[in-house]
């Protein structure tokens, strides 16, 4: 899984279709996308990768990364 962020919705649209071209270029068949339209926050699902772009705002207000690292980290512990 990889997270990152785009400065402005035509930003994070423009890395995603860019993203989108160069994994079906590379090979990867099918590539599914959600929220192109508004560009707030894209989800590319490649199947062995998944991407999630983001503008500023909307990453920190989801703020996946603690989610998964406290998920991590309970899964370490047990």
């Amino acid at each position: 899984m990889v997270i990152a962020s785009g400065r402005s919705q035509r930003q994070v649209m423009a890395l995603a279709q860019r993203l989108t071209d160069g994994l079906k270029e590379a090979g990867y068949g099918r590539v599914s996308v959600e929220g192109m339209r508004h560009g707030e926050w894209v989800l590319i699902d490649a199947g062995d990768v998944v991407v999630h772009l983001f503008r500023p705002e909307t990453r920190a207000y989801y703020n996946l990364e603690k989610m998964w690292g406290e998920a991590l980290s309970e899964a370490a512990g047990q």
